[in-house]
Parts: C-alpha cells; sequence; structure tokens
C-alpha cells in the first residue's frame, strides 16, 4: 500500500486507466527506441525516435504531483513552485475539500511511515497518482517521469490518442486484465464506462452482468459470486 486514503479513488478507475496507459505504450511503441523531454514552461511533453527526431508524438502535459524521496513526500502540483493552483492538479484539491479528503488538500503528504519509499515504492505510489488524477479529472492517460534523485513527477497528458470505444477495450482487455488488479470489478467496470463516455445498463437486479455500448459495438460483462469478471460477450460494428 502506497497512500491508503487515495488508493480506493485509483481502484475505481483502474480498469479505464489500464487501457488509457496501454494506448499510449502502443503509441509511443510506434516510435521505435524513442526518449522523452517534458517542457514545463511551453506545458508539453514529447515523446521522439532516436533515429529520426522528425517522428514525434507530442502531448499537452499538467503537472499533477512529484514524489521525492529526499523528504519522503509527495508535493502536490497546485503547491509547487512550478504548479498552477488554478490548474487541472486543482482539482483534486476542489474534490478534497469537498469530500474531506485531507490527503488531496494537504501540500505535502508525508510518506506512510512504514513506507520503505525506494525507487520500486515511489514508482508504485506514482501509479497511484496517476490513477486518481484520471479518476477525478477525466483526463487521459498519465506519465510518470523520473526527473532526478530518485524523484518522480506525474503528469496529466493531453495526447493526440483516439477516444477509447468498446471495440478498443474488448480487443484489450483479455490481454490487460492479467495485471490489473480490481478490488472492486463491478465498479470498475460501471467507471470505465462512465470515462469513456459509454452506456452502460446493469443486465439484471442482482448486477451480475453490465452491458455497455458505443458506436462501436457492444459488450457484456460477466461476474462471478465474488463479483470478478467472469467474462466479456461482444457484438461489434463492422470495420
Amino acid at each position: 500500500m502506497t497512500f491508503p486514503a487515495l488508493q480506493p479513488l485509483a481502484d475505481r478507475a483502474a480498469l479505464f486507466t489500464a487501457l488509457r496507459q496501454d494506448a499510449l505504450t502502443a503509441a509511443a511503441d510506434a516510435l521505435g527506441e524513442h526518449r522523452w523531454d517534458a517542457d514545463l514552461t511551453a506545458g508539453t511533453l514529447t515523446f521522439t525516435a532516436n533515429d529520426d527526431p522528425s517522428r514525434r508524438l507530442v502531448a499537452r502535459a499538467h503537472l499533477i504531483a512529484t514524489i521525492a524521496p529526499g523528504p519522503r513526500s509527495l508535493l502536490w502540483a497546485w503547491a509547487h513552485p512550478q504548479g498552477d493552483p488554478q490548474g487541472v492538479a486543482g482539482q483534486l484539491h476542489a474534490y478534497g475539500t469537498q469530500h474531506g479528503l485531507t490527503d488531496l488538500t494537504t501540500a505535502e503528504v508525508p510518506f506512510p511511515a512504514d513506507a520503505s519509499g525506494d525507487e520500486e515504492w515511489i514508482a508504485r505510489a506514482a501509479h497511484v497518482v496517476g490513477g486518481v488524477a484520471v479518476e477525478l479529472t477525466g483526463r487521459s492517460p498519465y506519465y510518470s517521469a523520473p526527473v532526478g534523485g530518485g524523484t518522480r513527477a506525474v503528469f496529466l497528458l493531453d495526447a493526440p490518442l483516439p477516444p477509447l470505444t468498446v471495440a478498443d477495450a474488448v480487443i484489450a482487455l483479455p490481454r490487460i486484465l492479467s495485471g490489473v488488479a480490481l478490488p472492486d470489478a463491478r465498479t470498475s467496470v460501471w467507471d470505465l464506462a462512465r470515462l469513456a463516455g459509454w452506456t452502460l445498463t446493469w443486465t439484471d437486479d442482482a448486477f451480475s452482468g453490465a452491458t455497455v455500448t458505443d458506436a462501436s459495438g457492444s459488450a457484456v460483462f460477466r461476474f462471478d459470486e465474488q463479483a470478478r469478471i467472469a467474462g466479456i460477450e461482444s457484438t461489434l460494428a463492422a470495420r
């Protein structure tokens, strides 16, 4: 566990977040060997092919937080010297104020006392922060960037990626589900539909299934007795 008060928000968005991170990875991998550069003044994050600098993926980048091993703390961008209090990160502060979540309204949040605070722990914490930012702003994907000294910065990206469709999700989910922890799969499916802008209908009063639909087709998620995803059946529009 990294930041216990934040984890439920990241869990809720876990399915949508994983699909959007997968799309970003695919777009960046299409460049081949590449590097990334952040320009905080311009507010951009750029992935550039090593063998052809003209091949680039440029995204508008919104700094959300930095997580540093020295002070053993998370610093929200709305309180960061290079952040924008009225910007995207401010939406997390507003949610925290509305719901009494002090980990979102405290400028610098200390690591839990039992946290190792090492590189692996900070990387996991960055993914939690990224998931929280996706959940509360609706923007995606995010990018966790090492910025020196063991510190990581978390950015939300307005990237040139196509919107997530039901068809895209159905194709990717068999591969992605094995690597995603879903403490509450029903809620994650509901939130996937909400964040993606799909229509969701429960199949029965027992919530044993959910049908999601958009212009690309429909899919039915079936849940077992432990509310885990037991299967996905789809009917997709011709491409």
